[in-house]
């Protein structure tokens, strides 16, 4: 109407509200600082410090990602403190699989109207991440945008940053025929294939969230909500021990995709897809979904949530290692001249 007066909270954005928000995270954000943080939490920049004096030729690494569709399942149970780790382990797990030590992260949240109960469980999530893979939640945004999200969603992005000697780089290239192929599992779909998963689930089954679905043993909500594996504190003590030639790390396009983005030219991998346990809610969506056995191996980790290339002579030891960890861990394959990757049992071959 004429001479009404606006400000920016009417026009939907609440800056007090933002500040506490900042002010109500600090002390979670402090958990997470390595000796090298320099700064507090609230300035323009975060700052930090690396100890260089611990590499001939330092290397930073860095690696960005979100969780994807997964946000969904967030929002229909209202629960969403795991989200973070999701957000923080997408980030970190890619720094890894370079043999990468990761420093610090930040994270990106936009939302259209700040609720701080949400945004203070959000960041518990992203601060145990960081807390597991032992790097720095060294600084972030929290955006508030109304008229851009619908009530009560949100997207997340993470950045993370590495250090790794140059020399000790892990690229694949070293990887010759008969190496072994070790996976190590996941914790299930981890945060990847979610627009299938929802689309076959929620959509095409109508299943609820809420309920027990067999063969599942949990909520189908908290089942889709487990959050993805961080294999920092697993893997990084294991390279300065074994002979890790290659390692990837088993996101959208499941061992299809991810597996020969690290392979040499002349070589492929030959995978036993019987070799390791596959969790129930695979089978849940495939059942369900009617949905292709080539399919489901080109969409999800389907249980495997990092595959790592080794010597034949170092299997045993790096498999027991793995294990006396609490993780579990298969031979899935080798190594043979060729180009790609096979899945033995798949789709007939």
């Amino acid at each position: 109407m004429p001479g009404e007066s606006f400000d920016y909270k009417k026009a939907g954005v609440d800056l007090e509200a933002g500040e506490k928000v900042v002010q109500d995270i600090k002390e979670m954000v402090k958990t997470t600082f390595r000796r090298e943080v320099v700064t507090e939490l609230g300035g323009f920049a975060g700052l930090f410090q690396p100890d260089m004096g611990r590499y001939r030729e330092p290397v930073l690494a860095s690696a960005t990602d979100g969780v994807g569709t997964k946000l969904k399942i967030a929002f229909a149970t209202g629960r969403h403190d795991t989200v973070g780790i999701d957000a923080v382990a997408m980030c970190v797990n890619d720094l890894l699989v370079q043999g990468a030590e990761p420093l610090f992260f930040l994270d990106y949240l936009a939302v259209g109207k700040i609720d701080n109960a949400v945004v203070r469980e959000i960041i518990s999530g992203i601060a145990q991440g960081c807390r597991t893979a032992g790097c720095a939640l060294l600084g972030g945004e929290t955006a508030e945008m109304p008229g851009f999200y619908p009530p009560g969603e949100y997207d997340i992005a993470g950045f993370a940053v590495g250090i790794v000697e140059k020399e000790k780089i892990i690229t694949g290239a070293g990887i010759a025929a008969g190496d072994v192929l070790i996976g190590l599992a996941s914790t299930g779909l981890h945060s990847n294939g979610f627009s299938l998963v929802r689309k076959v689930l929620l959509e095409h089954a109508a299943l609820s969230l809420d309920t027990v679905v067999p063969p599942l043993e949990s909520p189908l909500g908290e089942e889709l909500l487990k959050p993805t594996a961080i294999y920092v504190p697993l893997v990084l003590p294991l390279l300065s021990e074994y002979r890790v030639k290659g390692m990837a790390h088993i996101t959208g396009g499941g061992i299809v995709l991810n597996l020969p983005r690290i392979l040499p030219p002349g070589l492929r991998a030959v995978v036993y897809k019987d070799s390791w346990e596959i969790p129930a809610v695979f089978s849940l969506v495939q059942e369900k979904g009617a949905v292709q056995e080539n399919e489901m191996f080109r969409t999800f980790n389907m249980g495997l949530g990092m595959v790592l290339v080794v010597p034949p002579a170092d299997k045993g030891a790096l498999m027991k290692a793995v294990k006396n960890r609490g993780w579990g861990c298969w031979e899935i394959g080798f190594m043979e001249e060729g180009e790609g990757i096979i899945l033995k049992g798949v789709g007939g071959t």
